[in-house]
């Protein structure tokens, strides 16, 4: 078997690191991490929030790149803010799915109409709009500057996001961090989902490199 030396190229030495970091955190989540009085679903949570963090993680930096597109009018910038924004979609996609498994168990249904997840769904709504944008508009020079602007005005709609169950009152649990009352999570499951979020985050640099990479090869072989 003959393998492609520029696929080689897309994937280093990170992606066993992300490999070895999931498992590590599959481990915290479900053998470290003590039962919640809710029962074992919540653990879904140790997934969940990690998900949702790298989605804005990932729109964050999106969000630079776009404007380093405007500024300096470099198509490196654009291949990162593409590769970031197609992660960025993924994984908020998986947020809204686990987090729609999690309510089924939680509240009975699948989905309601809560200041964060119809917040959140909007985020998704934008950037898969992204994506559209993108495959709609035939010139790569056009098509980077006018997906830059977008991304940069879509991204009104993260930091909304985050800040929803601080505004408005939701059935959405609170806040982690800075959540008021009900906020705050005990020291096992806090120390749990923060190796959730370091292992989703070694994740999604290792992704990002590695899409990167393609999209940097396949202009090259345009």
């Amino acid at each position: 078997m003959v393998r492609d030396p520029a696929r080689r190229r897309c994937f280093g030495p990170e992606i066993w690191f992300a490999g070895v970091a999931m498992h590590l955190a599959m481990l915290a989540a479900f053998l470290y991490a003590p039962q919640d009085v809710s029962g074992e679903a919540q653990r879904i949570f140790y997934f969940h929030v990690p998900s949702a963090w790298v989605a804005f993680l990932a729109f964050f930096v999106t969000v630079i790149a776009s404007i380093a597109v405007l500024a300096k009018r470099s198509m490196w910038w654009d291949s990162l803010a593409v590769s970031s924004a197609e992660i960025g979609t993924l994984f908020c996609t998986m947020a809204l799915v686990s987090g729609s498994i999690w309510g089924k168990a939680a509240w009975n249904v699948w989905w309601v109409w809560d200041a964060r997840l119809t917040t959140t769904f909007i985020v998704w709504l934008i950037y898969a709009s992204y994506a559209v944008l993108r495959m709609n508009t035939p010139s790569a020079e056009r098509s980077a500057r006018f997906a830059a602007v977008y991304a940069i005005v879509g991204f009104a709609s993260v930091p909304l996001t985050f800040l929803a169950i601080r505004l408005w009152r939701t059935q959405h649990p609170p806040a982690v961090v800075m959540g008021g009352d009900g906020g705050g999570l005990e020291p096992k499951m806090l120390q749990a989902l923060l190796f959730c979020v370091g292992a989703f985050t070694v994740l999604f640099v290792a992704f990002l490199r590695g899409r990167f990479r393609l999209e940097q090869l396949r202009r090259a072989t345009q």
